[in-house]
């Protein structure tokens, strides 16, 4: 019986595949407009567009299961007018086309690639050039974004919408994708248990990556240079960032990552290079922050009062202006375990552990944090004569604020 069943199954599965069709749009094809193609697709029919420029109304893929498919880069032009392929059906996959020029809009918020109430869409392999807004998939669940080149022109951000967004769209994959230019690279909003992978986000005109109430999400081997405001991580729960890279943000609200009102993390391997601030946080708790790297940031980690029952071990502190900083006497996270290129404690047992603890917070990075101006002073001897004299004997530094461990050698 169980194998009469199977091979009823198998014959139903031939029986469906040899039903598709493949439906060519272009020269030697059966169809001069993809318009046409699509309105005589069929379930798990593909669309193959051959290379050539498209100008014709927004493309509405209607038909579940349909594979729309570029040959040599087709190029589907939104003539700065228009909103250039939607995705309004289950389990379609759009791959290689080129999707440009949307135009800008005050009242649109036109894409080049959108997915709408949809589930499991696959968008891959595309380029998309001088869109308002890059792919944008809304309202749908398990969709995968991946191995896809966007590049955004406008110069300011009421010019410029999001690179990849995702509104109210849980279980999402967004991998291996290159954005550059856009307002935010990568956005999350609403969307939930989502996965953000080996992409590239750069040149951003405010963050790389930018995600808010989207709780048990992974943010893993990433990298992110070079974005106006850096990433912000904001009002999310069990958040994983791991073995990513924050580079070159660079500005007076530049941040490699902010952090605000996150309950519950781990933030861990990831390197801070080059960045105004490397680690913000604020309002967040219950974060485990291990095995990063700080390096020649203007502040390596600022950790506000708020920020509470947060562990940071097995760090390494090199080349920062300030290693750590805060806005408080108070200290609500631990700091344990971490190497830091200023120490110059001695280990006399030899367990690779410092004898003497460490204060991170410089009397210097607490009069700045007040005073702004005062970063004038940075580099004067008088400075360096006021830290050393506060470490000794803190009186107004965080005197909790203290790693009582602190490692000889950076770890591995």
């Amino acid at each position: 019986m169980r194998a009469l069943v199977l091979g009823l199954l198998l014959t139903l599965c031939a029986a469906g595949a040899a039903d598709a069709a493949d439906l060519v749009v272009g020269r030697g094809g059966a169809y001069a407009t993809i318009t046409a193609a699509r309105a005589g697709a069929k379930p798990g029919d593909r669309v193959i567009v051959r290379a050539g420029t498209y100008r014709e109304p927004t493309i509405e893929i209607r038909t579940p299961r349909v594979v729309f498919e570029g040959e040599g880069w087709p190029v589907l032009d939104g003539e700065g007018k228009r909103e250039v392929l939607v995705i309004a059906a289950d389990y379609v996959t759009v791959r290689g086309i080129v999707a440009t020029n949307t135009g800008i809009s005050n009242l649109e918020d036109r894409a080049g690639i959108r997915a709408r109430n949809v589930r499991g869409c696959l968008i891959e392999r595309n380029r998309l050039r001088k869109n308002l807004w890059g792919i944008y998939i809304q309202r749908s669940a398990d969709c995968v974004v991946r191995d896809n080149d966007l590049e955004a022109e406008g110069t300011r951000q009421t010019e410029s919408g999001n690179g990849i967004h995702l509104w109210y769209s849980p279980g999402a994959v967004v991998e291996r994708n290159q954005v550059r230019g856009h307002r935010d690279g990568i956005y999350f909003e609403f969307s939930s248990h989502g996965v953000t992978r080996d992409n590239v986000s750069e040149h951003s005109q405010r963050y790389g990556l930018h995600f808010m109430f989207s709780d048990s999400c992974d943010y893993v081997r990433n990298t992110f240079r070079d974005n106006a405001s850096g990433v912000a991580v904001m009002y999310s729960r069990g958040v994983r960032i791991a073995d990513n890279k924050f580079e070159r943000s660079w500005g007076s609200a530049a941040y490699g990552l902010l952090l605000k009102d996150i309950m519950g993390g781990e933030i861990v391997g990831n390197t801070f290079d080059r960045n105004s601030t490397g680690l913000f946080v604020e309002g967040s708790s219950r974060l485990l922050v291990k095995g990063n790297t700080f390096t020649q940031n203007g502040w390596a980690a600022k950790v506000l009062a708020d920020a509470d029952e947060n562990r940071f071990t097995e760090n390494r502190f090199s080349g920062n202006a300030f290693d750590v900083t805060t806005n408080s006497r108070s200290a609500n996270s631990t700091f344990d375990g971490n190497w830091w290129d200023e120490y110059a404690g001695y280990d006399l047992d030899r367990n690779g552990v410092g004898d003497t603890p460490f204060h991170p917070v410089r009397l210097f990075a607490m009069v700045v944090e007040q005073h702004p101006a005062a970063l004038l002073l940075l580099r004067s001897p008088l400075v360096s004569i006021l830290d050393a004299a506060e470490r000794v004997l803190p009186v107004l530094t965080p005197e909790a604020l203290v790693d009582r461990r602190p490692l000889m050698r950076p770890p591995q």
